[in-house]
């Protein structure tokens, strides 16, 4: 890190709900906040947006004319994008970057627009610039009148995390001194669910925890999909309304055997961490929240980069996709909004069934983890503002 990042808000919606305050209750609750859903009669446990915040996302569609036609996605952003901008104080500041991300973009509408091309044998006039992955970006810089550079990207699960590395380049090259990064993602369709049970990775079980990640003991595939966007406000420097700072930043990528898998020793999270510490004593870490998707693979190649980063000094081990589901590139901000909660807070958020999460004795430092198909993986280091 050439310069200091300071994150001045965070703005976000999922299974969790919507405000700071209400999210971190959720967190308190042992509960998770998993339910099951129909999916065309294939039930399966999923994290969707509470009532309360649908409603309000649905309501978006109703103050502007051109929001009818979007996916929900790109909702799910602007929503959370005006939380965190209000939040930071930026309303009247037009010169802002915008990178939001998504693995999967516009699912339900892509889904739409072929089902009724299947039918009709021709495309809806919509169907190609409302179903684009820049989408997103591009709505909620309309929103925000915003007059910087807006982007989307998808690099899978990692997604949001390669946000937040974009930002801090951007910002770092001069181009402007802030930046809003983050990534939303939709992906509660029956289409979307079924290619997650072809892969036998999605949780079949009815346990009292539908989603195992981070229980080493498992025996079964877990992972649950969920709903949401998180969005980040990030200034060069030192914001005096800093809520947490930036401290370090690594990504990585390996060589694949398979298109889905990373290796058993989970080699680019290895380098990843390492790259974010920098020159750190790893001691200095109090926490790691993982990605951790609940697969028996996934799970355990992190364990593995964790335990050969930090050797027999393992710092508490956490992750919330028990909690709210594997929002895929939305995940790692919805991960590093965790962290900053813990930070504010000073209370450790443990997974109930793990034997990681070890309550660490201070809360300072907090390494958060992402990584996607592809052997993409990015750490960012957080720590107290």
């Amino acid at each position: 890190m050439k310069n200091p990042v300071s994150i001045t808000s965070i703005g976000s919606v999922s299974a969790l709900g919507e405000t700071s305050e209400e999210i971190w209750q959720n967190y308190l609750r042992p509960e998770h906040c998993l339910k099951k859903g129909n999916f065309e009669r294939n039930e399966a446990y999923a994290g969707f947006l509470p009532q309360k915040s649908k409603d309000e996302v649905e309501r978006l569609r109703t103050e502007n004319a051109n929001f009818r036609y979007v996916d929900d996605s790109v909702l799910f952003a602007i929503f959370a994008a005006r939380q965190a901008v209000k939040k930071a104080g930026w309303q009247n500041d037009k010169n802002i970057g915008i990178n939001i991300g998504s693995s999967r973009g516009a699912t339900g509408l892509f889904e739409k627009y072929h089902a009724s091309f299947l039918e009709n044998g021709k495309a809806e006039t919509l169907a190609s610039p409302t179903t684009t992955l820049g989408n997103i970006s591009s709505w909620v810089g309309q929103d925000l009148e915003a007059s910087g550079p807006q982007f989307s990207h998808s690099v899978t699960c990692s997604t949001g995390l390669h946000a937040v590395l974009n930002g801090i380049a951007w910002m770092h090259a001069g181009f402007t001194e802030k930046f809003l990064v983050g990534g939303s993602e939709a992906p509660l369709t029956p289409f979307t669910i079924s290619q997650m049970q072809a892969m036998k990775i999605y949780a079949s079980e009815d346990l009292d925890y539908p989603c195992q990640a981070l229980n080493m003991e498992k025996s079964r595939n877990s992972m649950v999909l969920g709903e949401g966007a998180g969005i980040i406000c990030m200034e060069s420097g030192g914001a005096e309304n800093a809520i947490a700072k930036i401290a370090g930043i690594g990504y990585a990528t390996e060589k694949l055997k398979h298109s889905v898998s990373i290796s058993v020793e989970g080699e680019c999270l290895q380098k990843s961490m390492k790259m974010a510490l920098e020159n750190r004593d790893p001691e200095q870490i109090d926490v790691v929240v993982t990605h951790a998707p609940g697969t028996i693979k996934g799970d355990l190649a992190e364990v593995n980069a964790v335990k050969a980063v930090f050797g027999d000094k393992i710092p508490a081990i956490t992750s919330n996709k028990w909690k709210l589901g594997h929002t895929f590139g939305a995940s790692g901000v919805l991960s590093m909004e965790l962290a900053v909660l813990m930070l504010q807070n000073q209370q450790f958020i443990p997974v109930p069934f793990s034997n990681f999460s070890k309550n660490p004795q201070k809360l300072e430092h907090i390494l958060v983890n992402a990584v996607g198909f592809g052997g993409n993986a990015v750490s960012v280091l957080l720590s107290k503002a």
